[in-house]
């Protein structure tokens, strides 16, 4: 019998004194214009990873092009203000990308996520003051050179920001850049595409790990990528990852190209039957992030009333599925028909709900203490240096988030001893704070 033996070249060769280059050159012909053909030729020589992205992506396979993006009209607010250089005065380009661009081709992706929960990310926050004072009085000290650092770095991040272009058109250095998922355009557009797809590549296999959840669902009040890892899904994925299918079609991805869900399976995967939906709330019963968890309802979110009005407000807390709790509720349990019985999944989540229960009991009690001292004046005028406020803040924002959300993920040890444990630790320091108080008359602080 022959054996015989196949050898893989990688770089030049040198045969009989002639060299021969095997080095594979990726190449793209998808027609591209004249006008692409030259943005793709400058930034391959300036940010070569950019093309290079571009390149391997199936916007490129398809024929969509630099031009296709960040092309714009002269009198968009995003234009930079003056023609591009390399077009004869013709052209004018855009730094940033809206949604408003990817939904000409992806309509429905972008009407979903508008009625999502990412949606809102950003707009919450600027309607809120308290929030707005938090990151620039309290925590940027007022200090107008130094103030913007804490969103710049930390909260838009995640969050997204309200983009502002200074006067030649060029993103301001307090707004970008980002990949925040709830960003606000300046022609309007509200979310970002790349903050799971990341660009240039926006590949749909990395949106289907737990990674590109990683970056935001993470820390001390919402440590959703350590609460999976806590369950028996994580264990799995994190043994066998390596070995499941991530680049199934769109609309196809189900068992068994993965044997346990990720994030994307369960909130927005086509899996048994359901619809894909990149409205990542449209299957969640309840709002379990909020100060009281209440029943998700089908109302206006928050996104659409800022698009609809140009206001920026706190929208409806509860809102982000568009059919009620209970068939939420229902699409998320089509989920795990998969792998587990009905019986198994019913009890699951009965308990779950429970332990939600008793977090909106716990919140309920400490928030009447709450509503009661602010009544008497006996909370602090500044509340971050008010002992009661501080505590009852971690409770609901660090304590019942973990709770909640470790129950509801099966989670154990985010849904107890990081949850449940603390919380009723918390309360009993609020109680004994709310007792002296209502007791003396005073704060004890100022006093001290």
């Amino acid at each position: 019998m022959k054996k015989i033996f196949l050898v893989l070249l990688l770089g030049p060769l040198s045969c009989f004194g002639v060299e021969i280059n095997l080095v594979k050159n990726l190449k793209v012909n998808s027609s591209l214009s004249p006008e692409a053909a030259k943005c793709v030729e400058c930034h391959a020589k300036n940010q070569p990873n950019i093309v290079n992205d571009w390149k391997n992506s199936r916007h490129a396979h398809v024929g969509v092009s630099c031009t296709d993006c960040h092309v714009v009209d002269g009198g968009s607010p995003m234009a930079i203000k003056k023609p591009h250089p390399k077009d004869q005065n013709t052209t004018y380009v855009s730094i940033l990308v809206s949604p408003k661009t990817c939904e000409k081709c992806h309509e429905q992706q972008v009407k979903e996520f508008l009625n999502s929960g990412h949606a809102r990310a950003r707009i919450q926050i600027e309607a809120k003051p308290s929030m707005i004072d938090l990151m620039y009085k309290i925590e940027g000290m007022g200090d107008k050179e130094l103030d913007h650092a804490p969103d710049a770095t930390g909260c838009m991040q995640c969050h997204g920001s309200v983009l502002k272009v200074d006067d030649k058109g060029i993103p301001t250095k307090e707004t970008w850049p980002n990949y925040g998922i709830g960003n606000v355009y300046p022609d309007g557009g509200v979310g970002n595409c790349k903050s799971c797809h990341s660009s240039h590549k926006f590949d749909i296999s990395e949106a289907r790990k737990l990674e590109a959840c990683s970056s935001c669902h993470i820390g001390p009040d919402h440590p959703d990528k350590e609460v999976y890892e806590n369950s028996m899904h994580g264990h799995i994925y994190n043994a066998e990852k390596n070995s499941w299918n991530f680049t199934s079609a769109p609309g196809t991805w189900d068992v068994p190209d993965f044997r346990a869900p990720t994030c994307a399976a369960c909130h927005m995967s086509g899996i048994n039957d359901l619809n894909t939906t990149h409205n990542v709330s449209q299957r969640l019963k309840w709002n379990s992030w909020a100060p009281h968890a209440d029943l998700r309802k089908g109302n206006e979110t928050a996104a659409i009333v800022y698009q609809t009005t140009g206001k920026f407000t706190a929208g409806n807390t509860n809102a982000g599925n568009v059919n009620g709790p209970d068939a939420a509720r229902a699409e998320m349990k089509q989920v795990c028909k998969s792998c587990h019985t009905k019986i198994a999944t019913n009890n699951f989540f009965d308990m779950a709900d429970k332990q939600v229960e008793l977090y909106n009991k716990y919140q309920e009690k400490a928030k009447k203490m709450l509503d009661e001292l602010e009544a008497k004046g006996l909370i602090m005028k500044d509340k971050w240096k008010d002992e009661f406020f501080r505590e009852y803040y971690l409770l609901w924002h660090h304590q019942g988030r973990r709770m909640r959300q470790g129950a509801l993920m099966n989670g154990p040890d985010y849904s107890h001893w990081h949850g449940v444990f603390e919380i009723q630790q918390t309360y009993r320091i609020l109680e004994n704070i709310y007792n002296q108080r209502m007791k003396t008359g005073k704060i004890e602080t100022e006093n001290s």
